[in-house]
């Protein structure tokens, strides 16, 4: 007997006790909505750089007005931010302001721990950069398509070319580890670590589909997944068993992003 979906409206599992612990008014409030990789990869900057923050879950489906507030498109996640100067300030999703503002050329690596190699190694920091951009363009949409295809033919042909680009990334990655560029996790490990996440239980779960389970990808996937920062960050499988049955139905109005893979346009 298949086990009953459930609609959820909050978190479940560590992400749950790490939102039960940031309910406090912070300067900076991440507005997200518990299944939302978008939303996951900011959290789990926040957590790795040790960023005080205040969490507060959205529904994407029932927009609440502090929400429309921050993004009138309704899309999460969302930051408030208060500097003392300005006023409460709003912004979209950007890792890049938490790299950018909270790591200063200066900084105190120790409290906040930076994701992007140090400025005065540019060429690093450019390569990571541009890591981070095929994620975007390429991987991330690869998920989705792969996901909502409903003609076999399609979820083959999405299938290879998923796990083609996930041999690629590994093909890409630091000799040694376990990370993409070494020891530590940095930009690119969070840019694709919701998708890498979800590819192992959504995509499984769905499609069919397993990562990679020797070598180096495997030995990254383990170390990115048991990494504190990240595993703060995520819900029990069932969650989002639930929640991306839309996105493997491809039901009509699924999500914005659902809507522009249908339409073969950019991801908002």
């Amino acid at each position: 007997m298949s086990r009953k979906q459930q609609y959820h409206t909050l978190c479940t599992g560590k992400a749950l006790a790490t939102t039960e612990n940031h309910k406090l008014d912070e300067d900076l409030e991440l507005f997200g909505a518990n299944f939302c990789p978008f939303v996951q990869r900011v959290w789990v900057a926040l957590e790795h750089k040790k960023i005080p923050y205040k969490y507060v879950e959205c529904d994407p489906y029932k927009k609440p007005q502090a929400l429309l507030e921050l993004n009138p498109r309704g899309l999460v996640p969302a930051l408030r931010i208060r500097d003392g100067t300005h006023g409460a300030k709003p912004l979209g999703e950007s890792t890049q302001y938490l790299e950018e503002a909270l790591s200063p050329p200066n900084g105190d690596a120790d409290k906040h721990p930076q994701l992007l190699p140090p400025i005065n190694e540019p060429y690093l920091r450019a390569k990571a950069r541009l890591e981070a951009d095929h994620i975007n363009r390429t991987i991330v949409p690869g998920f989705y398509r792969y996901l909502q295809a409903q003609e076999e033919e399609k979820q083959i042909q999405y299938g290879k070319e998923f796990m083609d680009e996930l041999k690629g990334f590994t093909e890409r990655m630091h000799a040694e580890g376990p990370f993409y560029s070494g020891k530590e996790p940095g930009w690119v490990d969070v840019m694709i670590a919701p998708w890498a996440f979800r590819a192992a239980n959504v995509l499984k779960h769905y499609r069919g589909f397993t990562p990679p389970e020797q070598g180096r990808y495997k030995a990254w996937a383990e170390a990115l997944f048991k990494h504190p920062a990240f595993a703060a960050t995520c819900s029990t499988e069932e969650l989002y068993l639930d929640s991306y049955a839309r996105y493997a139905e491809n039901r009509p109005n699924t999500s914005q992003v659902a809507n522009a893979i249908n339409s073969g346009s950019g991801l908002p």
